[in-house]
């Protein structure tokens, strides 16, 4: 007779205990949340780091033009030296057209005829081996230009400790949901043990152990939330594939540049919702084996 109860343990309990239905909905809308969170994270960490590389390739040089000289005389002159400096790629002086289109959504364009602007050289570097502020500095006082270098650090570090920021959030709220969905795999095996009580005892005075009656609720709830997990997945993959198509090369926005291998990792979503519902389900049900009646 045990013999038969084990072979036929995972039918011995019944579908409708517990709650599971419920419980597979709040695995699906966990995991679908996790998914979100982890693809996000992704995007947001792609153009915290794009903008980082963008930075550190370029270089920005504010020219004063001598008593004696034009602006765009100065800065010509500026852009001539620097093209030469070991590590620049290409230094090209801005013209105040140039100049305007980047400042008229901020100002305006009744504003623009009449307001002093400064003259500016943009200077690419050298991807490989790219020249620091103080080697461009030293090659403009060396050529007699009054001229202040930013090689845009400041707003690098912004950005990467953004990033870093945005990591450590997303990491957090991915340990936050695996915790609830540990606690509502936990709650629904009391609660599924509960509704077993019979059969756990028929089993018990059968001769099987904690341990086997324990890997019941295991496999149930470790399939249960492989399931959910699978539909959450599911579900993130295709909104995020929709607005990956939508918005075009990059996804929907800039901020948060989509590509669909970061759909791959959807894939680990059922796998990490299975180990949790293992783990939760067999210290809970030993637990309330082993507590005293």
């Amino acid at each position: 007779m045990i013999r038969a109860l084990l072979r036929r343990g995972p039918a011995l309990l019944s579908r409708e205990a517990g709650g599971e239905r419920w419980l597979i909905v709040v695995i699906a809308v966990l995991c679908f949340l996790a998914s979100i969170t982890a693809v996000g994270t992704l995007a947001a960490d792609r153009a915290a780091h794009g903008w980082a590389r963008q930075l550190r390739a370029e270089a920005t040089v504010q020219v004063r033009p001598r008593v004696d000289e034009t602006g765009p005389t100065a800065a010509a002159r500026a852009a001539e030296t620097l093209a030469g400096v070991k590590g620049v790629a290409e230094a090209e002086a801005m013209d105040r057209k140039a100049a305007e289109a980047l400042l008229r959504p901020w100002v305006g364009e009744a504003a623009l005829p009449d307001l002093p602007l400064p003259y500016l050289v943009t200077v690419r570097l050298d991807p490989k081996n790219p020249a620091s502020a103080p080697t461009l500095s030293r090659a403009l006082a060396e050529a007699g230009l009054d001229a202040s270098v930013d090689d845009h650090s400041l707003w690098r570090g912004e950005v990467e400790r953004s990033a870093g920021v945005i990591t450590a959030l997303a990491g957090a709220a991915f340990l936050l949901i695996a915790a609830a969905t540990a606690a509502a795999i936990a709650y629904a095996t009391r609660a599924g043990m509960a509704a077993q009580a019979s059969v756990i005892e028929t089993l018990s005075l059968n001769g099987a152990s904690d341990g086997y009656i324990a890997g019941l609720f295991q496999r149930r709830f470790g399939g249960l939330a492989a399931t959910a997990g699978a539909m959450g997945a599911g579900v993130a993959a295709l909104l995020l594939a929709m607005l990956r198509l939508v918005g075009g090369e990059g996804g929907l926005t800039p901020a948060l540049p989509l590509a669909f291998s970061d759909l791959l990792i959807l894939i680990a979503c059922p796998l990490l919702a299975f180990g949790v519902a293992l783990a939760a389900a067999r210290f809970t049900a030993l637990a309330k084996l082993g507590a005293p009646s």
